[in-house]
């Protein structure tokens, strides 16, 4: 290069650039569009309410992409970020990193219901996995592939005891344990089936045969219990309990997830007719929201199945092929005849899931759930051993979590949270805690905290 040599850069500036990577569309484009379809506006396109259109300007500054992704890194370093020891229904695992690899491919993450079996035969096989993973963890013969959530799979199991069940009644049983939200869903559901939701009390954190005698009756459509509970405790009496529900001709639902199903006695084998719960223990973290209704059932409700089926066939070749087999939703059949108004389900999560479960293996998924056990009842005794804190409240077997008593719950967890760990205040005098493969490296400065807290 010689001193004559004049360099020259290409122009950068927002009135040369052709819209940006999320509205590409420039002036030019947009106008040639609307005059395509004959509209000089594009607000013109949408029907808004006055009541609700928003005229004003929302004060954000246009930016490049780098701009934008550094200015918001920036913004959300500044949230803390501390070691969470939560659970109560969500959980956290470690999920490796081929489930990142396999599920972000184009054709699984653009991939919307898989309506074309010529087409769609990778995820319907996955799909297919997912349901017999479900099939193999509960004893039951029929699993669906997937719903919303663990609330909405119980309302489902609700309204589908209230279909099949011989005899007339109008009442569900569930546990005082529930959590709120998740009975907030079931009520929902069943008030369109005039059915009633009542709750069964618990001694020591799980229900026993006596307590349900006293509460059942041959009105009751459906017993619900979970194991492990909202307390992370593990039920210990399902099979006097399925007995008891049969001979009131009820239905037994079960809320449980796939871990804990790898270590806990198979639902079919206790008289469990119906399993939901939460499968994004596996393939997702937390989202504190969004989750993976599992639904698993008994071959003789069949055609009383919510959402969709994935089964196997053979195409005109005589190789193995999958479709969706049994869709019983309103949108595809007559309404009179439709189980449920579910619209779609969490196919990619339950993707996810499946390869989770699937490079663990069933040795694998096993050793887990052992984890879970084991860091549960060792974490509580350790806590146990200081002063001033008594762990873990309930004299049970547990899975994740437990409840610990301390003096002020509140001023407890407020210092454990400035010690850089997040806690669960259940009342005045109780704490819970989570741990699982997530965290345990972090259990020996937990515990440091809770000792230094309290003394």
């Amino acid at each position: 290069m010689n001193g004559n040599t004049t360099l020259t850069t290409r122009e950068t500036t927002d009135e040369k650039q052709t819209g940006t990577p999320f509205a590409p569309q420039t002036d030019e484009d947009v106008a040639a569009m609307l005059e395509a379809i004959g509209v000089s506006d594009v607000d013109e396109l949408f029907d808004i309410p006055d009541a609700v259109r928003f005229d004003e300007s929302f004060d954000i500054d246009a930016g490049s992409e780098q701009t934008v992704v550094r200015e918001l890194t920036e913004t959300l370093e500044r949230n803390d970020a501390p070691i969470e020891f939560l659970g109560r229904g969500h959980y956290a695992h470690h999920v490796p990193s081929l489930v990142d690899h396999i599920s972000l491919r184009s054709e699984f993450i653009t991939s919307y219901t898989q309506y074309q079996p010529e087409i769609t035969q990778g995820f319907l096989q996955v799909l297919f996995e997912y349901q017999s993973l479900l099939v193999e963890l509960t004893g039951l013969e029929i699993a669906n592939c997937s719903m919303y959530d663990a609330a909405t799979a119980l309302g489902e199991a609700a309204t589908l005891a209230d279909r099949v069940r011989e005899t007339t009644g109008d009442r569900i049983l569930v546990p005082d344990y529930i959590r709120a939200e998740r009975r907030d869903v079931l009520e929902n559901y069943v008030a369109g089936a005039d059915l009633v939701v009542e709750e069964l009390p618990a001694d020591d954190g799980v229900t026993t045969p006596e307590i349900l005698e006293e509460a059942i009756d041959d009105d009751v459509v459906m017993t619900y219990l979970e194991s492990p509970t909202t307390d992370g405790v593990l039920e210990e009496h399902l099979e006097e309990i399925g007995e008891i529900v049969s001979a009131h001709d009820g239905m037994f639902c079960l809320g449980t997830d796939p871990v804990a199903l790898a270590l806990l006695r198979s639902p079919a084998d206790v008289g469990v007719d119906v399993v939901v719960g939460d499968a994004s223990v596996l393939g997702m973290g937390p989202s504190y929201g969004m989750g993976l209704g599992l639904f698993a059932c008994r071959e003789a409700y069949l055609r009383q199945v919510p959402g969709r089926l994935v089964g196997a066939s053979r195409d005109d070749d005589g190789n193995r092929a999958f479709t969706l087999t049994l869709q019983t939703r309103e949108q595809h059949i007559r309404r009179e005849r439709a189980t449920s108004n579910i619209c779609t389900n969490q196919a990619w999560v339950a993707l996810r899931a499946a390869i989770h479960a699937a490079s663990l293996g069933p040795s694998g998924l096993v050793s887990l759930a052992k984890r879970c056990h084991r860091l549960a009842e060792q974490t509580a005794s350790r806590l146990e051993e200081i002063e001033g804190v008594s762990a873990p409240v309930r004299d049970r077997h547990h899975f994740r979590e437990f409840r610990a008593r301390v003096d002020d719950a509140n001023a407890v967890a407020t210092a454990i949270e400035a010690n850089g760990f997040a806690i669960h205040v259940v009342d005045e005098e109780t704490v819970q805690i989570c741990v699982s493969d997530r965290n345990e490296h972090r259990i020996d400065e937990l515990v440091d905290a809770f000792t230094e807290v309290v003394n």
